[in-house]
């Protein structure tokens, strides 16, 4: 069963918190690639996704993820898949559409018959709103903070490799 993290970051944030995760979960994952350079076909070739998602602006995908997202994620099938997300976000210049952009990414997971793990709960941040909030208390993953919060990524992150490494094994 193959796993790769894949990424999108303009500004490094989101690929440090991939190396980190994988620095975390080390040999049970086979690649990590930025979405820059992944198809439908190179998804499609992995059993289990680790998928970092920036949001940027008023909620949008970063733009590597946005020209996935409608050039090639229609052609992704993730019927049988094991997916957890993570997004980057900035509660505090942005606490209206923090971490929003987790919640497409999720929807179509959702939508084409995979499962997500790895939800976090929304304790921990002050906003107004996020997609990202599936259900009453839980983001669709794990919630980074790299902009008011850096202090806290390198714990946060092993804290949700340490919940979601039995779905990778």
């Amino acid at each position: 069963m193959a796993t790769a993290i894949i990424y999108g970051s303009s500004t490094g944030n989101t690929e440090k918190v991939a190396e980190l995760i994988e620095d975390e979960l080390g040999d049970l994952v086979d690649e990590v690639l930025d979405i820059s350079d992944v198809t439908a076909d190179d998804m499609n070739s992995y059993d289990k996704l680790i998928l970092g998602i920036p949001t940027w602006d008023e909620g949008q995908l970063q733009e590597d993820w946005e020209t996935f997202f409608e050039d090639e994620m229609d052609d992704v099938d993730f019927n049988g898949k094991t997916v957890a997300i993570f997004g980057l976000g900035d509660q505090e210049g942005y606490p209206e559409y923090f971490l929003d952009a987790m919640r497409p990414i999720y929807d179509k997971v959702i939508e084409d018959g995979g499962t997500v793990v790895g939800f976090t709960s929304t304790e921990e941040f002050e906003y107004d709103e996020s997609k990202a909030e599936v259900e009453e208390g839980k983001f669709c993953g794990l919630a980074i903070d790299e902009d008011n919060e850096d202090d806290l990524t390198d714990e946060r992150v092993e804290d949700w490799c340490d919940q979601i490494r039995k779905y990778f094994e």
